[in-house]
């Protein structure tokens, strides 16, 4: 499940099955909330579907909604949160070093990739926590914030970014590819149609969900 966004005036959020590739759900939406992916498995489940893992964003919070179903944190998107605070060329050892980690994401299990961060966090521990001051010395703050910042991400979801490897039985899918390859071709199609005000626009976006959504 996912959301992507037309502009800043609504979003699409869908619900995939992975295995035949169909749309079993979708609304259109404001915003992108806990609340309303909560309501999109209620609604599914409420339809008979068997809801057997979910595959997200790995949005805060939303881990924390369905304890009983396995959930995946997409790697994909995990790689793209370490980017944003390290940008594609680090210039540090330290960031060039956890960056090379994240792109690996997909090549380790659970135990080798907490054994590197942990190994990466020992090497790079009194970098981590350089402190700068003000020019009076009354105010400290972490020199490297971002780096911090990338290295609590990877640490804190590493718990949800294996899923696929604990539940291999049931296949599931380690990131949002498959749907991110759906809204590629929505907006592609939408493209070539452009001009189209927002009424038209939602009624073009529906007909193209109906032709992929299961009967």
């Amino acid at each position: 499940m996912d959301t992507t966004y037309f502009g800043r005036k609504f979003g699409l959020m869908v619900f995939m099955d992975n295995t035949t590739r169909a749309v079993l759900y979708y609304a259109i939406v404001s915003h992108e909330t806990n609340s309303a992916y909560e309501q999109g498995i209620d609604h599914l489940a409420s339809l008979g579907v068997d809801i057997q893992s979910i595959t997200c964003d790995g949005r805060r919070g939303l881990r924390a909604l369905f304890t009983c179903t396995p959930c995946q944190m997409c790697q994909f998107h995990q790689v793209q949160i370490v980017t944003r605070y390290l940008t594609r060329r680090p210039k540090n050892i330290a960031s060039i070093e956890l960056r090379r980690l994240t792109l690996n994401l997909t090549q380790l299990n659970k135990a080798d990739f907490i054994e590197h961060l942990d190994y990466w966090y020992l090497t790079h521990e009194d970098y981590l926590n350089e402190r700068s001051t003000n020019d009076d010395n009354s105010r400290t703050w972490y020199t490297h914030k971002r780096l911090r910042s990338a290295y609590r991400s990877l640490r804190i979801n590493n718990d949800w970014l294996f899923t696929y490897q604990e539940y291999k039985h049931l296949d599931i899918p380690n990131t949002t590819n498959s749907i991110e390859g759906l809204f590629s071709e929505l907006k592609r199609q939408l493209h070539s149609h452009h001009g189209l005000n927002e009424q038209r626009k939602l009624r073009f976006i529906k007909d193209f969900l109906g032709s992929k959504t299961l009967k």
